[in-house]
């Protein structure tokens, strides 16, 4: 024979179940109402290449417009110039970004020789170094939100070309 739980019982269980429901949802809204980082280019500078590839470092500001600190364990990033993949790169750096604050980065990228060769013609038709329409995708790892990801656009001059990023 099953019993059945009484009306103590059943309130205690409501209660638990609303209180779990309101954490929750607190939670949710807490995360839903954090700002986007900013991640930005602001230099390239070239690194020694392997056989058919080209490397370089490549300086980025994060950005935390956020009440809170931004805690990260391993970058990725993607850069594409002239609306192309061209360069991508990882980084197991780990930190913290205050609220409010900012650091920069130095992520080494691998550009392939042909993806290289390509962007340069295409450059070379365009006639300028200056002004290169990038784009920047990436995520940070870890920290209390998991994945942090982020997606940025402007221009830069390449190496060579005077202003570093703008």
């Amino acid at each position: 024979m099953l019993s059945h739980p009484g009306p103590v019982s059943v309130r205690i269980l409501l209660g638990l179940a609303t209180l779990l429901l309101a954490l929750a949802l607190g939670g949710c809204a807490g995360m839903l109402a954090r700002d986007p980082v900013r991640m930005t280019v602001v230099g390239i500078e070239p690194l020694p290449g392997e056989g058919l590839e080209m490397r370089f470092n490549l300086k980025l500001r994060l950005q935390n417009p956020n009440e809170v600190p931004l805690d990260y364990d391993g970058l990725a990033v993607e850069l594409e110039l002239n609306g192309k993949p061209f360069a991508s790169g990882v980084s197991d750096r780990k930190g913290s970004v205050p609220r409010f604050g900012e650091t920069l980065f130095r992520v080494p990228v691998t550009v392939s020789a042909f993806t290289a060769m390509r962007q340069a013609l295409a450059i070379v038709e365009g006639d300028t170094l200056d002004d290169v329409p990038y784009v920047l995708r990436g995520k940070l790892g870890g920290g209390a939100f998991g994945v942090t990801r982020f997606s940025e656009k402007g221009t830069l001059s390449l190496p060579g070309t005077g202003d570093p990023g703008k």
